[in-house]
C-alpha cells in the first residue's frame, strides 16, 4: 500500500521556481511524496533516479517541449501517468498530447482543489492496485497445482481428475492441443503416484527413427545387430520402479505399438535379440495432440492399444477456452522470468493486458510463456507494454461481421474456416466438428483456396492443406 513508508511519488517539472514551490506546498498530503525539477533536462534526470508514478510537466519548456519529455518518460516506463499543463491551451495540442499517451491535459492557472482531489483518487487507485497485486501473488500460489496454474472450472476439473487418478493408474492418456501443458500433467500424475520416488523418463515418439524405435524403447543385447557391441537397457527398463512418459504417441510406428501393447499387458520387456523377457514395474503415460480415434479408423493406430491407453484419459482445454486463467498465468510467468533475468518487472500496462485478452492464443500456454519470456528479456522498464509484444500479437484481429467491407459468401466462409482452424491449432478433425462438416468437405475448401478460386489465400492455409495431404498418404 501507499503509506508514508511507501508513498506515491509525484514529479513536477516547470521553469518557474516560485510556481514549483507553490505546487509543492499546495498539493502536499499524506501518502504523497512531491519532488520538483527546474527544466526538462533536470526533470528527466530526476525521473530516471526516482521513478515517480505521476509526472506533472509544463508543455512549453524552452529546451525541450513537454510532449517530447512525455514521450521519453513513457518510452522508459509506459506505466507512468504524465499530465501536461500549459497557460496557452489549444485543442490541437491537447489532442496530440492525449494521442501520445498523456493521462490528462491541464490549463493554467491550475485548479488546485480539483488537482488535489485528482491526486487523492490516484492514491486510492494506487492502494487498490497494490492490494490487487498482493492478492494476485496469493492467487498464483493458491491456484497452482503441481506446477500447473489455473482457477477456471475446466482446469479445476483437470486437477480433480489428476488427484483421483494418480494413486491408482497404470496407464493414462493425456490429450490436448499443442502447448496446453500435457507434460506438466504427466509429471503431476507421477509425483502424486506410488511411483513418485522412482525415475520419470521422457520419450518423444516423433523423434524416434523407425528402424531404431524398438531398441530405444526395449533395449538390445550384444550382437543383436551391427554396432551392438554390448547389452543396453531400453527406456522401459531404465524407468523400472517409476514412470515412462511417451510424448506424441500417435507418431509411434505400428511395430512399436504392438510391442508396447505387450509390455502393458504382461509388464515385461524383451530386448532386441534376446529370447528372455524381463519383468518391469512401471506406469506409462502417453500424450498426443492428434485424434487417435480417427487414426484407428484409418488403421494408422492400433485399436487395442488405444482402448488400453484411453481407460484413463485426461483432456486439456485450449487457453482460448480458459481465458479466466490468463491474468494468473501472466503474473506467474512475469514473476518467473523477472527473477530469471534479475529485473524488477511488476506486470503489464492496461492496454497490453486488453490486447492479450483479445488474442486467441493458437499456441496456447506455451505461446504465452514464450511471449512473456521474450518480453521480459528485451524490456528495460518495470512494466511490459504493447511494444514489448510480438508484432503479430499487437495487430488488431477484426472479428467477422465487424467490418464495413462487403465480400462474397465464399470469401466470408473461407475467412471463418481459417479462424476456426487457427483457434484449434490446425486440428482438422476438431475444426470439421465445430463447422458441422465432414473432413472431406474441409479439405475441399482448402483445395479451392490453393487452386486460386478465392482471393483469401494465406501461407498458413496452404501449409495446412499440404500437411493434410501428406498425412493422408
Amino acid at each position: 500500500m501507499n503509506s508514508p513508508k511507501n508513498p506515491l511519488k509525484l514529479l513536477v517539472v516547470d521553469i518557474d521556481p516560485e510556481y514549483l514551490e507553490l505546487l509543492r506546498e499546495s498539493l502536499q498530503q499524506e501518502g504523497l511524496e512531491i519532488t520538483t525539477a527546474l527544466g526538462a533536462e533536470v526533470g528527466l534526470k530526476t525521473f530516471a533516479t526516482l521513478h515517480p508514478q505521476i509526472v506533472l510537466v509544463e508543455l512549453l519548456l524552452p529546451e525541450m517541449g513537454g510532449i517530447e519529455v512525455q514521450e521519453r518518460i513513457l518510452a522508459t516506463d509506459p506505466g507512468t501517468d504524465v499530465l501536461l499543463m500549459t497557460a496557452q491551451y489549444s485543442p490541437e495540442s491537447a489532442v496530440e498530447a492525449i494521442k501520445k499517451g498523456a493521462a490528462d491535459y491541464l490549463v493554467k492557472p491550475l485548479d488546485i482543489e480539483k488537482l488535489r482531489k485528482r491526486l487523492q483518487d490516484w492514491l486510492a487507485d494506487a492502494r487498490t492496485r497494490s492490494e490487487a497485486l498482493r492478492l494476485e501473488h496469493q492467487l498464483v500460489s493458491t491456484y497452482q497445482f503441481e506446477g500447473i496454474v489455473g482457477r477456471s472450472p475446466l482446469m479445476l476439473d483437470v486437477f480433480a481428475k489428476i488427484r483421483r487418478v494418480a494413486p491408482h493408474f497404470r496407464t493414462a492418456l493425456v490429450t490436448g492441443a499443442t502447448g496446453t501443458g500435457k507434460e506438466l500433467v504427466a509429471r503431476a500424475l507421477h509425483r502424486l503416484s506410488p511411483a513418485a520416488a522412482g525415475p520419470f523418463i521422457v520419450c518423444n515418439c516423433s523423434a524416434l527413427v523407425e528402424t531404431l524405435a524398438e531398441s530405444e524403447l526395449f533395449g538390445y543385447v550384444k550382437g543383436a545387430f551391427t554396432g551392438a557391441v554390448q547389452d543396453r537397457k531400453g527406456i522401459f527398463e531404465l524407468a523400472n520402479g517409476g514412470t515412462v512418459f511417451l510424448d506424441e504417441i500417435g507418431e509411434l510406428p505400428l511395430a512399436g505399438q504392438a510391442k508396447l501393447l505387450r509390455v502393458l499387458q504382461t509388464h515385461e520387456v524383451q530386448r532386441v535379440g534376446s529370447p528372455t523377457p524381463r519383468a518391469v514395474d512401471i506406469r506409462v503415460i502417453a500424450a498426443t495432440n492428434r485424434e487417435l480415434e480417427t487414426m484407428v479408423k484409418e488403421e494408422r493406430f492400433r485399436e487395442d492399444l488405444y482402448y488400453r491407453m484411453a481407460m484413463t484419459e485426461i483432456e486439456l482445454p485450449r487457453l482460448a477456452d480458459r481465458k479466466e486463467d490468463l491474468p494468473l498465468l501472466q503474473r506467474y510467468f512475469v514473476k518467473q522470468f523477472a527473477e530469471a533475468y534479475g529485473k524488477a518487472i511488476t506486470g503489464f500496462t492496461r492496454r497490453s493486458q486488453i490486447r492479450m485478452s483479445a488474442y486467441t492464443w493458437p499456441g496456447n500456454v506455451r505461446q504465452l510463456e514464450n511471449v512473456i519470456g521474450n518480453a521480459c528479456m528485451m524490456t528495460d522498464g518495470p512494466v511490459l507494454d504493447l511494444d514489448d509484444l510480438p508484432e503479430g500479437l499487437r495487430e488488431v484481429q477484426e472479428p467477422i461481421g465487424e467490418t464495413d467491407e462487403l465480400v462474397s459468401l465464399d470469401t466470408l466462409r473461407n475467412r471463418y474456416v481459417k479462424q476456426v482452424l487457427e483457434r484449434v491449432g490446425g486440428n482438422k478433425a476438431r475444426a470439421a466438428e465445430i463447422l458441422g462438416i465432414g473432413r472431406g468437405t474441409l479439405y475441399q475448401f482448402l483445395s479451392k483456396i490453393q487452386s486460386g478460386e478465392t482471393h483469401e489465400v494465406s501461407t498458413w492455409e496452404l501449409s495446412a492443406l499440404k500437411r493434410s495431404r501428406s498425412s493422408s498418404t
